[in-house]
């Protein structure tokens, strides 16, 4: 399970990736939750693992340093055994991201893809467009944050508060 989300707390979401980290901070607000802040961590297509890596625990870590969240909510790993190589390289990925958290004594939830698609949709199955369309209804905004790395970041951002609210 996870702690209960504080008003005044920030909450990171990510959704991991070696070329586009998208992430998403909310603050919660007695009004619920608000959109600080959205943005993606590029790792850079045509470089190696390693300077992937370091791009992206740099990236993360500065993203850290601005807005000092109290967690870090991050998307399982998901791979179609069809691809396993895929599943590695991800695995690559989650890795420096939590390290960057870990090292900062920031908790880690983890959830996955279906799971913050029920918590916001009720549908574990649901498409983008019907994630995309749960996320501007639940921050009040005119429209979907692009890239779909963003939206999908603070998808998972909000799940980690809905799901700590029902802790409280």
């Amino acid at each position: 399970m996870t702690e209960a989300t504080v008003i005044g707390e920030k909450i990171l979401g990510v959704d991991p990736g070696l070329n586009i980290t998208g992430y998403g901070v909310l603050e919660i607000t007695a009004a619920g939750p608000k959109l600080t802040e959205g943005g993606v961590i590029r790792g850079g297509k045509d470089r190696s693992l390693e300077a992937r890596l370091c791009e992206l625990y740099a990236g993360l870590n500065e993203v850290l340093d601005a807005f000092q969240p109290a967690a870090m909510a991050i998307e399982e790993l998901y791979s179609h055994y069809e691809r396993p190589r895929t599943a590695i390289l991800m695995g690559h990925a989650r890795g420096v991201l939590c390290l960057a958290a870990a090292q900062r004594q920031i908790p880690i939830r983890h959830y996955a893809s279906t799971q913050v698609k029920r918590m916001l949709t009720g549908n574990g199955r649901a498409p983008k467009v019907q994630m995309q369309l749960a996320i501007c209804q639940e921050l009040g905004l005119a429209a979907p944050p692009e890239p779909a790395d963003v939206a999908d970041a603070l998808a998972i951002a909000l799940c980690h508060h809905h799901l700590g609210r029902k802790v409280a």
